[in-house]
């Protein structure tokens, strides 16, 4: 980190840009994505200001003091509503279904969903801009608080696979950054397009996958990324559209313990694949803080409910993290997330230099899968010791 410091270009004052760019100075450029170029030096706004300082004790649980600033209790708000949204809509679709005055608009939207491949064509007709512009996202962010950080240049003229580690319990960070507009996703990389990918299933929810479609998320289906990187953009055939993928996925999510940083990356290749197939550079990302979000019980201290876990996930493929947070009025006990930064630092480009193809070659596959590890490897470095000081241990990527 300290080599990176002294190579680093700033202003006479020292500092960078905030979007990650650093502040022209002197007769050297660093805004070119070059290999030799180092990571910048990013801002820090440092912690949140805690009132937990104030909280009053009953049964060993720490509550809250009752006159807390009104921004904090939206934020507060804001979280709990993303939190509850897939439970309230669920609801909703049940009630309608109890109802008989209802029927004659649920049928229609039933067959609608059963024809429906709108998570998987890649148009993203759904994406509502103002849904995910709404100030909801601004406060859910700064509930945290989350930042987004730039540190390379991405031209509009490409394709792009962004790969985001850690997934944590629920992916906050990811929701957030590529989710939304909140953290100015569109400012910091113009002309790129970016679509948040889920599992398959949860565009079988009726009422839910609407709402989700509308936030401009999409299947994260082999169907679904070719369509999303081929269509589209100025010239219609997908330069400048992007897509993200958590690629640990459920299984990584019972690795997540706060101060941690264990991926699932080395057996996971069907990203770098489906790169080679649509010609897609690959982005990696990684979100300091997105593991400290929630505490759950360790593999490693419960063993039997960590099996329990693995077959839940291998028979219905997703998982049950035994987890716990904070509550809204309560800082010890609830399943709402604890106020931790995140920091999510989008990392250099690695260029697809090959020609896309349908089957690409598997020395291609290992080599670009480990320019992609490396490229972590090195992200990890240059931030940890700013973003993730409180650490318990360093960056592990197995299988």
């Amino acid at each position: 980190m300290e080599a990176t410091k002294k190579s680093l270009r700033t202003d006479e004052n020292g500092s960078a840009d905030p979007d990650g760019t650093v502040i022209t100075n002197g007769d050297h450029d660093y805004l070119d994505n070059s290999e030799n170029r180092p990571y910048p030096v990013l801002p820090d706004d440092g912690y949140p200001q805690s009132y937990e300082f104030g909280a009053w004790r009953a049964g060993g649980i720490r509550f809250a003091p009752l006159r807390m600033p009104f921004p904090r209790r939206l934020q507060t708000a804001a979280v709990f509503f993303h939190c509850m949204t897939i439970v309230v809509l669920i609801s909703m679709f049940w009630f309608t279904c109890a109802n008989p005055l209802t029927w004659p608009l649920l049928v229609p939207y039933l067959v609608h969903l059963s024809v429906s491949n709108a998570a998987t064509n890649g148009k993203l007709s759904y994406r509502s801009e103002y849904l995910r512009s709404l100030p909801l996202w601004r406060f859910f962010a700064s509930y945290f608080p989350m930042r987004l950080h730039k540190t390379h240049n991405l031209p509009p003229d490409r394709r792009y696979i962004f790969g985001y580690h850690p997934h944590g319990i629920i992916s906050h960070g990811a929701w957030s950054a590529f989710g939304t507009n909140a953290l100015g996703f569109a400012e910091k990389f113009p002309g790129i397009t970016n679509t948040l990918l889920t599992l398959e299933s949860n565009f079988r929810l009726p009422f839910y996958r609407d709402y989700i479609l509308a936030m401009g998320m999409a299947s994260v289906s082999k169907e679904s990324i070719r369509n999303t990187l081929t269509r589209g953009g100025p010239n219609n055939d997908g330069r400048g559209r992007a897509v993200t993928i958590v690629i640990g996925g459920a299984r990584e999510s019972l690795e997540a313990e706060p101060g941690t940083m264990r991926l699932i990356l080395k057996g996971r290749k069907g990203f770098v694949k489906m790169a080679l197939r649509t010609g897609a550079d690959l982005v990696p990302v990684l979100a300091f803080g997105e593991n400290d979000l929630y505490d759950q019980l360790s593999p490693k201290t419960h063993p039997m409910v960590h099996k329990f876990q693995m077959f839940v996930l291998k028979v219905f493929k997703f998982t049950l993290p035994a987890l716990h947070g904070r509550g809204i009025l309560n800082y010890d006990v609830g399943l709402m997330p604890y106020r931790r930064p995140v920091n999510v630092v989008v990392g250099k480009p690695i260029r697809i230099d090959t020609e896309p193809c349908e089957q690409p070659a598997q020395e291609d596959v290992d080599r670009y899968h480990d320019l992609y590890m490396e490229e972590i490897e090195k992200i990890w470095e240059a931030y940890k010791d700013q973003f993730a000081k409180g650490r318990t241990s360093e960056l592990v990527i197995s299988a």
